[in-house]
């Protein structure tokens, strides 16, 4: 049950300022949202649950801007496997590995740009991107191709060219998940990772894109729910004073960042921190610890949950655990980057961009890696339409199960008759990885087979399968569109570097051997 406070209160505004709740899968702006916004609350979180169109999206952040002018309009608009714009029918551009692996900044800044002009037509000024983590553990199940990859410089550069391109456009880049997601084989989703690394390895490794990124001008940093003994054995970061304040806000001179923007907490209902501290004391933890906006994320939030939290931080300040002076600096912090915004809106709005050649499609392009055999013989297209077998993972809590993926419906496009079928462990657990190959041979009969995995390395089931496929059919072409951590397999091995639906609409013309541009819609 809440407690009645006067939203004319400062502290109560203040309280309200620094929550960023999401809503349920509503098109429209309920009105609980639009009366908090007008007490005070300055941001709100949107999910693919929200959007239908570019247009519906618009008319609901104009909503939103009604009740408050300089509202701040969040979502994770990564591109790639994460994407909230484009969550039914899956990305227009690749994400994060893909950049990487093409390695040119131009090509980054540029679908950084592209991404910016679409969030900024649709109204959306925070941006809770890009991902600054250094893929280091292949194990990782949450990171994964929303890294740019291994090298801390190469992430480093990229994660530049990603912010100079998104924040060109009026978009505020939010940079996560400081300090650093990469290094560990638990999703925080789920329960609570802990990365056991000196400090100067963190310095060297983990912070060097962040440290890129505050230089560079980022308007906001996104913290990990981690643990890092080294500089807190009891807190994960979004709760300790020592990693938000001590090392990301302290000057440069004493061994901070230096960074003066907004700190956003990931999404504080993640069971590594709900879990344990649970929601209400988790926000105010955060604010204590020197976060600036908490994202009460993927969850739906309603209006008794957003004033308990509220009700929550005010009573930390007045039980002495929250001072109010941080509490109004976080306010403060927030208040200044909705101004930011809205300028920032008004200018990209009147100057429009020049309008984008197809580059989400030509990077995913130039991410491909394709290898032959050694010894094989050149590989031709299929004389027939193929079978396409896909393996499918457990999904990624980050990505959701809703956005397609896979190479079957353009390779249907580019040669109609192409059949399809989707596979998953638990089919591979009741007849083992040699039966299912043996299924897949059966449904094909006599087309080529094209095999589709994601992580094949983290996933023996798949790799086990695709081994019985290929020693059966030799001819078999597999796709990797996750981390290809493994050695390339296959009379044709393409690696994609992610599950866009452009990156598949790429392996597709190499299978079916159309020249990049040319179309063959029937």
């Amino acid at each position: 049950m809440t407690t009645t406070h006067r939203a004319t209160d400062t502290l109560t505004r203040d309280a309200l300022a620094v929550l960023q709740p999401t809503f349920a899968g509503t098109t429209e702006a309920p009105a609980w949202l639009l009366r908090q916004l007008e007490n005070g609350m300055t941001g709100v979180g949107l999910f693919g649950r929200n959007v239908q169109s570019t247009a519906q999206l618009a008319a609901l952040t104009a909503q939103l801007r009604a009740a408050n002018p300089e509202v701040l309009v969040a979502t994770d608009e990564e591109a790639g496997d994460v994407t909230r714009l484009e969550l039914i029918g899956g990305s227009s551009f690749p994400g994060n590995l893909a950049l990487g692996a093409a390695d040119d900044l131009d090509l980054t800044r540029e679908v950084a740009t592209a991404i910016g002009h679409r969030l900024t037509e649709a109204g959306v000024t925070v941006n809770w991107a890009p991902s600054a983590d250094i893929n280091t553990d292949p194990g990782n199940p949450v990171i994964g191709v929303r890294s740019f990859g291994q090298d801390p410089d190469l992430v480093a550069r990229h994660t530049v060219a990603f912010v100079e391109g998104l924040q060109s456009t009026g978009v505020a880049a939010c940079v996560k998940h400081f300090p650093g997601h990469g290094n560990t084989s638990v999703d925080s989703h789920l329960a609570l990772p802990r990365i056991d690394i000196d400090l100067d390895t963190l310095h060297s490794r983990e912070l060097v894109p962040f440290k890129a990124a505050v230089a560079a001008g980022t308007r906001c940093v996104m913290s990990a729910h981690i643990l890092l003994p080294v500089l807190d054995p009891d807190r994960p970061g979004t709760l300790s004073p020592s990693v938000l304040t001590g090392l990301l806000r302290a000057p440069e001179a004493e061994g901070g960042l230096g960074f003066d923007g907004v700190i956003y907490s990931d999404a504080i209902e993640m069971k590594a921190i709900e879990a344990v501290h649970g929601l209400a004391r988790g926000c105010a933890l955060a604010v204590a610890a020197g976060a600036d906006a908490i994202c009460v994320g993927g969850t739906p939030s309603d209006e008794d949950e957003v004033l308990t939290l509220r009700d929550a931080i005010i009573q930390a300040v007045r039980d002495g655990d929250l001072s109010e002076e941080r509490l109004h600096d976080a306010a403060e912090r927030v208040r200044a980057l909705g101004r930011w915004t809205a300028t920032a809106r008004t200018a990209a709005t009147a100057t429009p961009g020049a309008p984008a050649r197809d580059i989400g499609l030509a990077a995913a392009r130039r991410a491909l890696r394709v290898t032959r055999q050694p010894g094989a013989a050149p590989y031709t297209p299929p004389a027939r339409p193929p079978y396409v077998a896909s393996f499918h993972p457990v999904a990624n809590i980050a990505v959701g199960h809703h956005t397609p993926w896979g190479v079957a419906t353009e390779l249907e496009r580019l040669l109609p008759g192409t059949r399809s079928a989707e596979h998953t462990a638990d089919r591979a657990g009741a007849v083992g990885p040699a039966g299912l190959a043996a299924r897949i041979l059966a449904e094909a009969g006599e087309q080529p087979v094209v095999a589709v995995v994601r992580d094949a390395h983290r996933h023996p089931w798949m790799a086990d399968t695709v081994t019985a496929l290929l020693a059966a059919r030799p001819d078999t072409v597999v796709v990797e569109m996750g981390v290809p951590a493994s050695s390339p397999t296959g009379a044709l091995h393409i690696a994609t570097h992610g599950a866009a639906r452009v990156c598949g609409r790429a392996a597709a013309e190499i299978i079916a051997g159309v020249p990049a541009g040319e179309d063959r819609d029937q």
